[in-house]
């Protein structure tokens, strides 16, 4: 059996409910097979981050030739890039092996509210890397701090946030509404022709750790299988909404807990 590749390039949390472990649990809840590339090392828990290590930009480069001179990847999800360096060097490895999807997750602040993306990576961010993709999934705050903006609140005022972040280079924006107040969590997929609005009901809980990772990771798995890009949104926009629905049923930690990757797993009421 040959099984579709996807590789995630990010950070490590060691918590285990966001970043390289969100996205590989995500990865292989959707039939995917993970590969990782580390930016940086984070101590960190449910309620916050205490310590970041960065990994060298030349230590990234050489886990990037790693895995692309051996595995047949198919996707590639970006998250947490927090320095200038490791960003032209990942783009530095995209360029000599890759030439397929990438889907980059701007992360730029915690679900804690810890900042995790160094000011003078954003421009780096904007003109090497967004370029690179063919979508970007920030949320509302990261949509607006990319833009320099105020963050938008109505679905006009997001779109037109939409239509100039594409203007950055990149093939499509979805722009998640996680951070939003209706009782909805409306996602728009905004390409260069068209807006597709994504509803889902908003789910009462505080166990929201890793939902942007496992979200664009869920995107990054459909196109390693072949899906179309807005396929891929559809049904990535429904795993991440059942994760969310499910995870209290894991009662991890103090603070904001993981979503439940493995929900479609779970035996535990059996």
């Amino acid at each position: 059996m040959t099984i579709p590749i996807a590789l995630t390039i990010a950070g490590s949390d060691s918590s285990g409910g966001a970043g390289i472990q969100a996205d590989l649990k995500t990865f292989a809840a959707c039939g995917v097979y993970g590969a990782s590339v580390i930016t940086a090392l984070t101590a960190q828990n449910t309620q916050g981050v205490t310590a970041i290590h960065q990994v060298p930009s030349e230590f990234v480069g050489a886990q990037i030739d790693a895995v692309f001179s051996d595995l047949d990847v198919r996707a590639v999800k970006i998250g947490m890039v927090s320095e200038r360096s490791v960003i032209e060097a990942i783009v530095a490895g995209l360029d000599r092996w890759f030439k397929g999807a990438v889907v980059v997750d701007p992360v730029m602040v915690a679900t804690s509210g810890d900042r995790l993306l160094a000011a003078d990576a954003i421009e780096a961010l904007r003109q090497r890397l967004i370029p690179r993709a063919a979508l970007i999934t920030p949320n509302l705050p990261e949509a607006a701090a990319l833009l320099d903006e105020p963050v938008a609140r109505q679905q006009d005022d997001i779109v037109s946030q939409g239509r100039r972040l594409l203007a950055l280079g990149c093939g499509a924006v979805l722009i998640k509404g996680g951070h939003g107040e209706s009782a909805e969590s409306t996602d728009y997929l905004i390409g260069k022709e068209s807006v597709v609005v994504l509803a889902a009901p908003r789910i009462a809980t505080r166990n929201t750790h890793g939902t942007g990772c496992t979200l664009s990771s869920a995107i990054a798995a459909g196109l390693a299988k072949g899906e179309p890009l807005d396929a891929s949104v559809r049904q990535a926009k429904a795993y991440i909404t059942a994760t969310i629905t499910a995870a209290d049923r894991l009662k991890v930690g103090h603070g904001h807990g993981p979503v439940h990757h493995f929900y479609g797993f779970d035996r535990s009421e059996n």
